[in-house]
C-alpha cells in the first residue's frame, strides 16, 4: 500500500483545513486508516483513526474539533480540522494497518510522507 497525504498549509488560529490521504491497493476498504502528527522536538502522536466499518477514534486533544472520514470507492481518507490551535502545528502523517484499530504508531504497517500544518496565533 502506498499513501500520499496532502492538504497541509498555513492557517490562522480558529481556522480550518482538510487533509486528504490517497491510497493505492485493492484492499483499501479493509484497512484501518490513521492520522498521526509530529511537532518539532516531540514524539509522533496519535490523532485519529477510522476502521473498515466507519468506526472512528480520536485523541482527546482533537475530539470535537477534528473529523475523520473515508471514501472506499476513491481509496481516500480525510481529516477535517476545525477550530485549529497553534499547538496543532505539526507534520501530519496518514498510516494504514491491516487488522484492528490501534493508537500506537508502531502498529501501523504503511506510512505516507507527511504534510505540514502550521497554525499561527
Amino acid at each position: 500500500v502506498q499513501l500520499q497525504a496532502s492538504g497541509g498549509g498555513l492557517v490562522q488560529a480558529g481556522g480550518s483545513l482538510r487533509l486528504s490521504c490517497a491510497a493505492s491497493g485493492r484492499t483499501f476498504s479493509s484497512y484501518v486508516m490513521g492520522w498521526f502528527r509530529q511537532a518539532p522536538g516531540k514524539e509522533r502522536e496519535f490523532v485519529s483513526a477510522i476502521n473498515w466499518s466507519g468506526g472512528t477514534y480520536y485523541a482527546g486533544t482533537v475530539k470535537g474539533r477534528f473529523a475523520i472520514s473515508r471514501d472506499n470507492a476513491k481509496n481516500t481518507v480525510h481529516l477535517q480540522m476545525n477550530s485549529l490551535k497553534p499547538e496543532d502545528t505539526a507534520i501530519y502523517y496518514c498510516a494504514a494497518r491491516e487488522t484492528n484499530y490501534s493508537s500506537r504508531a508502531h502498529d501501523y504497517d504503511y506510512w505516507g510522507q507527511g504534510t505540514l500544518v502550521t497554525v499561527s496565533s
